[in-house]
């Protein structure tokens, strides 16, 4: 799993409420243990927030704080945000919106 010194490294810095994360591996396993082939896995929909953007501006003018901070574990909407490639590495660029609740 990637730490939030990874975004660091790639001087990645997103703009407004834009958030980077790294999603986190589906279960390979059910409940019942049976063990599931990549073509059978789910989409992950839980992320590691590596880099967050200060936010984005009011109606007034007022920048409006991020809710989630790096190193959060997040719940995404399923078919949100744009997948970007650096150095090997798969990230998620997400808006704060589609952000649905932050685990533990």
């Amino acid at each position: 799993m990637a730490t939030a010194s990874a975004a660091t490294k790639l001087n990645l810095k997103p703009l407004a409420d834009r958030i980077v994360v790294k999603k986190l591996e589906a279960e390979e396993k059910t409940p019942g243990g049976i063990v599931l082939p990549d073509t059978a896995k789910e989409k992950p929909q839980q992320a590691e927030v590596l880099a967050c953007g200060p936010g984005k501006f009011d109606e007034k003018g007022n920048r409006q704080p991020m809710e989630v901070k790096v190193g959060d574990r997040v719940l995404f909407a399923k078919y949100s945000g744009t997948e970007v490639k650096i150095d090997g590495i798969e990230y998620l660029i997400l808006s704060e919106r589609d952000i649905l609740a932050i685990v533990g």
